[in-house]
């Protein structure tokens, strides 16, 4: 039997409805930018499952590293104790930070970075007697699928039957460029009530949202009120972190830093499961008390895994690589002369770029989960590329080993999928 038929009876998978898909591709190996099914056939992964394996499937380098660190220390309890793999990572990771953040608070998924982020807003004017507990959130945002994280998170497709039980948010448009002015007021007017805590957002691009794009001035003057106001400001930069944007962080594109960073996905390459949520020393500082209660009481069992750990290091000196941050580098460039060609074409809505991250819009209407974006994904598939198209949007975000000879047939396929647009 294979394993798709084995998987249909005990598996529930996410975010899928099981009355509507028969069964779950069954993906063999994986290798470079390269997936493998259970019957041979070969998929150019470009979205880099979900934005984690940037430097390729089963990297030689990183594997090694972990096998060694396995040989040693599996895992330990990170409450009372430490060890090198996280102080390592804590060293390089500070390194390529925003020069603010001072202070790295370890769980095990984006969501839950996400949350942690929200408890240091929130916990933050709480330990100082501040009654402020209402947080700011953009329009169509996504931060996980935790109840503060969804809390903040504007897409009702994943929220609707939970929203009566969610912390209190104000929602606020992205700014576009000529909207600025609009928002940056509407933020004012939200603050002059007192009782803003936070503000948590997505830099630059806002991932489930079909990779909407925002101007850097605009959140620039937003995180700047935020910090004359004291309103802590939450950067989720669980999609855009670790080199997606150009830089190594979206953060890195703003002259205003955010308070806190909330990291995971590309963190640990791809390899295992871990989250880290940065901070200034003034959010710290915060929760430093003779007072217990003033901690921050948060933990996972796998916190700081020594092995992912390793993961995490060995995916950093990959980032900090001349062959990785060329490679970056090529795929902007193949990216905005794909753009060039296709923008003008009659099924092309729009086209739009921030670093690796490519997306456009198509000139047809269809839904998020619907059958004529079924029909596009099945189309990539069977073509040997695997992107998953949200809504009309379709996106790129593939490995940063990728050549071109495998990003131009990403591209050519897509060109190809107008044509069962009719």
């Amino acid at each position: 039997m294979t394993i798709s038929k084995r998987d249909k009876k005990y598996i529930w998978h996410p975010l899928v409805q099981h009355k509507l898909y028969d069964e779950m591709l069954a993906i063999k190996s994986a290798k470079g930018v390269i997936l493998t099914d259970e019957s041979g056939n070969a998929y150019i992964d470009g979205i880099s499952s979900w934005y984690t394996a940037v430097y390729g499937h089963c990297n030689k380098f990183i594997i090694s590293r972990v096998t060694e660190q396995m040989k040693q220390l599996d895992q330990v309890v990170f409450s009372g104790f430490t060890h090198e793999p996280a102080v390592r990572l804590s060293e390089a990771l500070i390194d390529i930070l925003p020069d603010n953040q001072e202070k790295l608070f370890f769980s095990d998924n984006g969501s839950t970075a996400t949350e942690i982020g929200i408890k240091m807003a929130l916990q933050y004017h709480f330990n100082k007697g501040n009654k402020r507990n209402i947080l700011i959130a953009f329009e169509e945002g996504f931060h996980g699928d935790t109840f503060g994280a969804m809390s903040v998170s504007g897409l009702s497709v994943y929220n609707g039957p939970f929203e009566e039980y969610f912390i209190d948010v104000e929602r606020i448009p992205v700014p576009i460029g000529e909207n600025n002015k609009e928002v940056l007021s509407a933020l004012k007017k939200l603050i002059a009530k007192g009782n803003i805590a936070g503000f948590v957002f997505e830099p630059i691009v806002q991932g489930a949202a079909a990779m909407k794009m925002h101007d850097t001035r605009g959140l620039d003057a937003l995180i700047k009120l935020c910090k004359e106001n004291d309103v802590i400001t939450v950067a989720d930069e669980v999609m855009t972190g670790f080199g997606k944007t150009g830089t190594y962080f979206a953060s890195d594109h703003l002259t205003y830093k955010p308070d806190v960073i909330c990291m995971s996905k590309a963190l640990t390459a791809g390899l295992l499961p871990m989250a880290i949520t940065s901070c200034t020393q003034k959010i710290f500082d915060a929760f430093y008390d003779d007072d217990i209660g003033k901690g921050l009481f948060h933990a996972h069992t796998y916190t700081a895994n020594p092995l992912s750990c390793t993961a995490a290091i060995a995916g950093i000196e990959l980032l900090k690589s001349v062959e990785i941050q060329e490679n970056i580098k090529n795929i902007i460039c193949w990216h905005r002369q794909f753009g060039q060609r296709i923008a003008s074409h009659p099924k092309v809505k729009s086209v739009r770029q921030t670093g690796v991250i490519f997306a456009l819009d198509l000139a047809v209407e269809m839904a998020r989960y619907g059958n004529l974006r079924d029909r596009l994904y099945k189309f990539f598939m069977k073509n040997g590329v695997f992107l998953r198209p949200l809504g009309s949007t379709i996106y790129i975000l593939a490995p940063y080993i990728i050549t071109k000879e495998q990003m131009t047939k990403i591209y050519d396929v897509i060109e190809q999928s107008f044509e069962i647009l009719e």
